[in-house]
């Protein structure tokens, strides 16, 4: 009897479809697993705990210390204020972690905010301002800030909680306003094409700025008033906090205009403009009373996401089957932020 021999070739190919079908079956195996572990899984009752990171100190030194050296707690500002790790419920959490567990009950003995910010939300600005105020009060630790980049107008707001601010050489500094919009108005090509709307409302002014309708004179009042009134209280603060600043020249000489280091020193933004963050770090430890002879650790505080928790977000689209569109509007603002009162940067737009 003859037995056909199988050439090398069939037996290669049935080979991988073996380790194919093998590796596809785990994977498919995996992926129930993870959505069983999904849908059963607790929503969070607790906030997550917040990660914790060694820093260089003044010298460069990242070892570990005793749980009994003091700590120069490190709070990044970073980014568009009011979006992902930057709100005002976000860093409360951190704060109140720098108060517990390996941080509690009295290692922080100092905040250094580390800003890069080009600003953000109004109301996540003021929100993060009054807890480090809070904080600062409440525990008696000073607060300094350091930055690196930029410290535009929500991060000059934030800013305006340190007891004293530095600025690498290169930094830009300033933007002290409001904005709100833009916001645009499409009746007149309407009407060439003849489009109409219908907005149903209730209430004088209730769809004030609407875009389909030419706009009325006057109906924006109201949202003068506010801008206005937030302009206002930026400028107190900001002011109070840096009393080189002059509130005269910052309304009608500065406005809200960016300025370089050496430049923002000049006009009273901060207090140091050939700074680096060695610099900052060594000055803030004396500022707390560390004794030089003394190990002291810095840490970086910064809020967890989960990773189960970041998933089921309602905006994780292979979960939920939507898709969550934004468009950029310039570098720093995408849709997300259009339609929200504002302290923010945003270059080539009219700014109160």
């Amino acid at each position: 009897m003859q037995v056909a021999k199988e050439s090398i070739l069939v037996a290669a190919v049935r080979t991988f479809c073996k380790c194919f079908a093998g590796i596809f079956g785990v994977l498919v195996g995996l992926l129930l697993i993870f959505f069983v572990l999904m849908m059963f899984s607790s929503p969070d009752i607790y906030p997550p705990k917040s990660s914790l990171m060694i820093s260089a100190d003044a010298d460069g030194n990242r070892d570990l210390l005793p749980g009994s050296s003091p700590v120069i707690l490190k709070l990044d500002i970073v980014g568009v204020i009011g979006s992902r790790d930057l709100t005002t419920e976000k860093i409360q959490n951190c704060l109140f972690d720098s108060r517990e567990g390996m941080l509690g009950p009295d290692r922080v003995k100092a905040i250094l905010l580390n800003i890069n910010t080009p600003g953000g939300t109004v109301d996540d600005s003021d929100g993060i301002y009054r807890l480090l105020i809070d904080y600062k009060k409440k525990y008696e630790v000073p607060v300094y800030a350091y930055i690196e980049g930029m410290c535009a107008s929500g991060g000059m707001y934030i800013a305006s909680a340190a007891d004293k601010i530095f600025a690498s050489p290169s930094s830009v500094i300033g933007s002290v306003g409001v904005i709100l919009g833009p916001a645009f108005n499409f009746s007149g090509l309407m009407d060439k094409y003849g489009v109409q709307s219908l907005t149903l409302t209730q209430g004088k002014d209730k769809d004030m700025l609407n875009p389909f309708r030419p706009w009325q004179p006057n109906e924006d009042v109201c949202l003068r008033n506010v801008t206005a009134a937030l302009y206002d209280r930026f400028l107190t603060i900001v002011t109070a906090a840096r009393p080189n600043l002059n509130r005269d020249k910052l309304v009608n000489e500065y406005g809200a205009q960016v300025f370089v280091g050496k430049q923002a020193l000049e006009n009273g933004y901060i207090d140091a403009a050939d700074a680096d963050y060695n610099m900052a770090v060594a000055e803030l430890a004396k500022e707390a009373k560390i004794p030089a002879d003394m190990h002291y650790q810095v840490m970086t505080i910064e809020p967890m996401l989960p990773f189960f928790a970041e998933l089921t977000r309602e905006k994780f689209s292979l979960l939920t089957g939507k898709i969550t569109h934004q468009f950029q509007i310039n570098a720093f603002m995408n849709s997300e932020l259009s339609g929200k009162l504002l302290y923010m940067y945003l270059p080539g737009m009219a700014s109160q």
